[in-house]
């Protein structure tokens, strides 16, 4: 299994990326995809964005709706923990808030309200993106969920803090699951996180779900993308209702291809978006999600 992005939506495309490309100073973009055209309602962007290649980094999938002006936050997502000694030094160049959190870690903001944590240090591994924190209302109902029947290692616990650090591999980005009072709200916000695994695990992975009594959003489907690989994937929803896509590596592989025009498709793009200016010559304000 390997852990491979976190999903979320964009309220400002060009400012949101431009944080994770100055004061993150992350590689961006792996891949895009976008359906642009006029008029801009139900128009929309898809970038990837890491620190490397998607076969060994994790990635964040951002989603830019041209019609949507913003997005109300939950509480379900707690933020992503980087290390980074750069990135701290490019905030600080570039002024962007800092909040010390505890000693040697910021916390930050993106455009939207999406919470960074920033470690003051030499990434461990390749990839500095160390974890995915995710709330949830009943930590050892979710640690049920997510170590027994998924098949995550846990790393951590601590039942005073109510918090838990899973993953697949040591060498990977992780998940932490953090204890929260009361019930979990994804808002309008929400994203999934997904993994891979061998393709023929699939059928065994929701198979094992249906017997479990668990729900499953997406059964086990094919996708096809034109002039790319199909992808098979079943999407999945655990106590808390936090979507998670399994999809099969082989072809995932084949489609998470770095496109050597990303940046210049991402810039062009950005350049084409008149998106505020086509809403206010109509007097039509963009939609609230």
């Amino acid at each position: 299994m390997r852990n491979l992005m976190k999903a979320a939506k964009l309220p400002v495309t060009g400012m949101t990326l431009c944080f994770l490309k100055s004061p993150l100073g992350s590689e961006y973009p792996w891949r895009t995809e976008s359906s642009f055209l006029k008029p801009y309602d139900g128009k929309w962007s898809k970038t990837m964005v890491g620190f490397g290649p998607e076969d060994d980094h994790f990635v964040a999938e951002l989603t830019y709706n041209y019609g949507v002006g913003d997005y109300r936050l939950g509480n379900d997502f707690l933020g992503i923990t980087l290390a980074s000694s750069q990135a701290v030094s490019n905030a600080r160049k570039l002024k962007w808030p800092l909040n010390e959190v505890a000693e040697g870690i910021y916390e930050t903001e993106a455009p939207g309200g999406y919470k960074f944590f920033l470690q003051n240090c030499s990434p461990p591994q390749s990839d500095p993106v160390l974890k995915v924190t995710l709330a949830v209302s009943d930590l050892q109902k979710s640690l049920n969920y997510w170590s027994n029947l998924l098949g995550m290692k846990i790393y951590e616990k601590d039942e005073q803090k109510q918090r838990a650090l899973l993953g697949y591999a040591d060498n990977q980005c992780k998940l932490e699951l953090q204890g929260i009072k009361g019930a979990v709200d994804h808002a309008a916000a929400f994203g999934r996180i997904a993994f891979s695994c061998p393709k023929k695990e699939l059928p065994d992975l929701e198979a094992l779900m249906k017997r479990e009594n668990q729900k499953i959003l997406t059964p086990l489907v094919s996708l096809d993308t034109p002039g790319k690989a199909t992808v098979q994937v079943v999407i999945l929803a655990d106590p808390d209702g936090h979507e998670i896509c399994f999809v099969g590596d082989e072809a995932f592989r084949e489609l998470s291809k770095m496109d050597p025009e990303g940046s210049k498709l991402l810039d062009d793009a950005m350049a084409k978006d008149k998106s505020d200016e086509w809403f206010a010559v109509r007097n039509k304000p963009k939609a609230s999600g």
